[in-house]
């Protein structure tokens, strides 16, 4: 027995590093793309009685047109929570600088700003056109200067592109004061001669490499909520060939460890996504409408939404479409997002995420202490036992079934069961690992300070003396835990506080405190336990 538990911590170590390592949401295998959807979107009211009128100024009939050259231009858009900084060409998001957020832990630190590292040519939510004339980098007019929204306003800016081939393209962008979320409803108006078939297309764009080394960017790349599940994918999963969803998309973006770009589908907008490595080395998503047919005089209308901000449990639930799932904690989520939200919640009261913490392992201890109380009461008769074992042993040494027969009689006579040690520990394993990503992936904990030189929760306790410490109550925890090893197997397992204490040397010190709690919960337990079973 004592040999298999000596092997399972062995093994839960393995498991830890693997876990962390490698594990990741099933991806979608690559797949040869496909004709785009047919779904035809109509309206069937002439163009001048919409509701959002196509200008009417309108390009004169083919072989008459002229050419109007826009010059480039930048709008800002200035609201409680960011600075945005649109660009006509391609009527897109250039940078979305957010007002909350510092890249680092330091008053000085300049604020996060999103897209500002997407590939120049073609800036985050940049329009053309499938099966009509609108390439990338069309030059679209604006329709007002900069903009600056006052709390509990809401403002829009509109940009219109009107072709020499009769069919105007409007992009109207909704912002709401408080709220990362943009609307984008992008109008296709029909003033030629003939039907125009084709979809709208919205393109990102991400660094194949993040220019800074941070741990923000270990789980960069893309991530998509197609055909009910999660998928995720990184630019080598997409070096030689493209990939293609089409299943029930409900959003598409892009994503690190705490921020998210991101298109959401309004009312089946998104027909399909693909990704794929461009010419310029940048991982690129292209967002497709379904395909729709437009009447000569008639327009018609696609709405989505955008998020670009905090990958913030209770704002990424705020928008819907299940943008909460970008928030990836892994196999164990339904035990995580629970202890996420209590995380929040304590820290509504008390103020400090590293006491809520504290609190949160209490709870668990406390909810765990029937079975950790009968794993060491357990360990403890095994601990008594081992004399009267041994010496069965030796007198059934050439007999195993007799020698199995007798230890079972010895086990029932004294109330022992030689897997109570172990089954408490296996139960509470799937809480661990929720807990471990709750505060590995949660952008609550960055920058969130506890006392005194631990400044910040998501980030390596900086003179290493909380590790230090977790290393030392687990050396001591370890001394008084019954074992009935042979010593050499007791030495070996008195080295793992000095295994683990490495190993959290790196790890955020939100976690790190977790486990010296726990610890040294488990040891006043442990001196409890020792009372209530004298030798």
């Amino acid at each position: 027995m004592e040999k298999r538990a000596f092997i399972a911590v062995g093994l839960s170590i393995a498991v830890f590093y693997l876990f962390s390592m490698f594990f990741a949401p099933d991806r979608q295998k690559t797949a040869t793309p496909v004709p785009q959807s047919t779904t035809s979107v109509e309206s069937t009211a002439p163009a001048k009685n919409q509701q959002a009128q196509a200008p009417q100024n309108i390009a004169p009939p083919a072989g008459q047109a002229t050419v109007v050259t826009v010059p480039q231009k930048d709008i800002k858009v200035d609201t409680e929570l960011y600075t945005a900084l649109f660009s006509n060409r391609g009527a897109s998001l250039k940078s979305l600088t957010l007002k909350k957020y510092r890249e680092e832990n330091k008053v000085t630190s300049k604020n996060v700003t999103l897209g500002n590292d997407a590939d120049p040519n073609i800036n985050s939510f940049s329009t053309r056109g499938a099966g009509f004339n609108l390439p990338d980098g069309t030059l679209f007019t604006a329709d007002s200067p900069d903009i600056a929204i006052q709390k509990g306003g809401t403002r829009q800016l509109t940009f219109n592109y009107i072709s020499g081939q009769g069919y105007t393209v409007r992009k109207v962008y909704t912002f709401i004061s408080g709220d990362y979320g943009i609307k984008l409803e992008t109008q296709v108006f029909n003033n030629s001669s003939a039907p125009l078939v084709g979809a709208i297309q919205h393109v990102m764009t991400y660094p194949a490499e993040p220019k800074v080394k941070d741990n923000r960017f270990d789980t960069a790349g893309s991530y998509l909520f197609s055909d009910n599940s999660l998928q995720s994918n990184k630019i080598k999963d997409v070096a030689t060939a493209s990939k293609r969803f089409e299943k029930t998309i409900l959003w598409s973006g892009f994503a690190d460890k705490y921020f998210l770009n991101a298109i959401l589908a309004d009312k089946d907008s998104i027909a399909s996504v693909e990704l794929k490595k461009n010419s310029a080395g940048f991982f690129e998503s292209i967002v497709s409408s379904p395909q729709f047919t437009v009447n000569p005089g008639q327009s018609t209308t696609i709405t989505h939404r955008l998020f670009v901000g905090p990958k913030d449990i209770d704002i990424l639930k705020a928008q819907g479409n299940s943008l909460v799932q970008s928030l990836d904690l892994g196999w164990f989520t339904v035990i995580a997002k629970p202890l996420l939200y209590s995380l929040k919640f304590f820290n509504g009261y008390v103020g400090n995420y590293g006491i809520a913490i504290i609190i949160i392992t209490i709870i668990l201890k406390a909810f765990f202490f029937p079975l950790t109380h009968k794993s060491y009461k357990s360990m403890k008769g095994m601990q008594k036992i081992q004399p009267e074992m041994a010496k069965l042993r030796e007198k059934y040494k050439d007999d195993r079934d007799a020698m199995n027969k007798a230890v079972m009689e010895l086990y029932r006579e004294h109330k022992v069961n030689p897997m109570g040690g172990c089954l408490p520990m296996v139960v509470q394993i799937p809480v661990f690992f929720a807990l471990y990503k709750s505060l590995m992936f949660s952008i609550e904990l960055r920058h969130a300070p506890f006392f005194f030189w631990v400044t910040d929760l998501a980030d390596k306790d900086p003179y290493y003396v909380t590790p230090v410490i977790m290393g030392i109550t687990m050396f001591v925890q370890q001394k008084m835990t019954p074992s009935q090893m042979d010593p050499m197997q007791q030495k070996m397992m008195l080295a793992l506080p000095v295994v683990f204490t490495f190993m959290f040397l790196s790890f955020p010190s939100g976690l790190v405190l977790y486990w010296l709690v726990n610890n040294v919960l488990t040891i006043g337990q442990q001196m409890y336990i020792n009372k209530l079973v004298k030798d």
